[in-house]
């Protein structure tokens, strides 16, 4: 391979690793919301204990999520600095924005949530994750917003050697963002549900002394994984008209990102089907084995289906990285040698390979203990009294 190759097999491999953590994040966090808001209207225990489950692991994703984030963020210096010259001033607005905004609204508002627990008051608290779903979808969209501008470099024009940003309002109604962004927060939504499932799944399977606990946590995911598949695949059949008069030849001129969103369809249309049934036979699924087993080899299935349609989305741009603007090879940041770009390579796809298969490990051993044992939101030790 050669030193282009290599710099895009790198940000190929860390963004789908990075994709993956954002994925779950995006999806758990207004499903956690909406368990902590029963809580705080019917005061169930039960609930509160839901809550606090579901949200540690939310928080561990989170947390891992975050460093992978930052390796995605090197990249641009290091790799791909005559992006940063020649659209910078257009592609760094959003970024700068979900950076220094959404981000940091979200970890501010999530440390309140984490650390509040039996300190704020019960409405102030629930309004903390609300806050924090609310900044995570802003992440997402101002992400987006960047990624859409690469797809479909609206609302700027060319001066003397970089791109410039004329109309900020062009920028966020992009119409390759228009439809992408919802297909993404829906994909988020059937890849939780499909987690939620699983891990109910998971314990029913083995005869679980909280049949109770997950058997809804089963039920909740089985109907949030069937809306989020039909939104999914709704709103990414919604984009082809788009796609296709802004980038005629995406995916027929490139046979890797067509053959991806060609598995990345059969997928999310097989997932819509078996999420329809699984929702029709709700109630008769905690007490299924066979179907047990079904729910727990398609947990992967959702994840397969974001690389693959981020590699449909991406691949299918190519040779171009602001389509019609700025080439691949362009953006290379000059001087950049094989040793270099090998290195970093190895370095980077090692940290976030470590930190996915860590990812794994902490929230399968979390599902596996099950909820009895839950540090997120537990009872501060009591304090001794000092007498005199």
């Amino acid at each position: 391979m050669d030193v282009l190759d290599l710099a895009r097999l790198q940000f190929a491999v860390t963004g789908s690793l990075h994709f993956l953590f954002v994925a779950l994040t995006l999806g758990l966090a207004p499903l956690v919301a909406i368990m902590n808001t029963r809580y705080v209207l019917g005061g169930n225990p039960e609930h509160e204990r839901m809550t606090r489950f579901w949200g540690q692991i939310y928080v561990t994703n989170y947390a891992l999520g975050i460093v992978t984030g930052l390796v995605m963020e090197f990249q641009f210096g290091l790799s791909w600095s005559g992006l940063t010259h020649y659209a910078g001033d257009v592609f760094g607005a959003p970024m700068a924005i979900e950076t220094l905004v959404a981000f940091f609204l979200e970890s501010t508002f999530l440390g309140l949530w984490i650390f509040g627990w039996h300190r704020l008051p019960k409405w102030l608290h629930l309004a903390c994750i609300w806050l924090v779903a609310l900044t995570a979808y802003a992440s997402a969209f101002w992400i987006m917003v960047a990624n859409s501008f690469l797809q479909n470099p609206a609302g700027a024009t060319v001066r003397g050697d970089r791109l410039a940003l004329t109309d900020f309002g062009a920028l966020l109604s992009n119409p390759t963002l228009v439809m992408a962004l919802p297909h993404v927060l829906a994909a988020g939504l059937l890849t939780a549900g499909c987690v939620l499932m699983s891990a109910g799944a998971y314990q029913l399977f083995r005869r679980t002394a909280e049949r109770a606990f997950f058997t809804t946590s089963l039920r909740i995911g089985a109907v949030t994984a069937f809306v989020g598949a039909f939104l999914t695949v709704g709103f990414g059949y919604a984009q082809f008209g788009t796609v296709r008069s802004v980038q005629p030849d995406k995916w027929s001129a490139n046979s890797l990102a067509g053959a991806g969103l060609g598995t990345m369809q059969t997928i999310g249309e097989l997932l819509l089907l078996i999420t329809f049934l699984l929702l029709v036979t709700i109630k008769w699924l905690p007490r299924r084995r066979w179907a047990q087993t079904v729910i727990m080899l398609i947990t992967p299935f959702p994840f397969l289906a974001l690389i693959l349609g981020w590699i449909a989305r991406e691949e299918g741009r190519q040779p171009w990285l602001v389509y019609g603007k700025l080439t691949v090879a362009d953006a290379l940041t000059p001087g950049l040698t094989q040793g270099r770009i090998t290195l970093s390579f190895v370095a980077f796809a090692g940290v976030l390979g470590l930190l996915a298969v860590v990812d794994y490990l902490l929230i399968a051993r979390l599902i596996r203990r099950g909820p009895a044992l839950i540090a997120l939101g537990e009872q501060p030790a009591p304090q001794p009294v000092l007498t005199f």
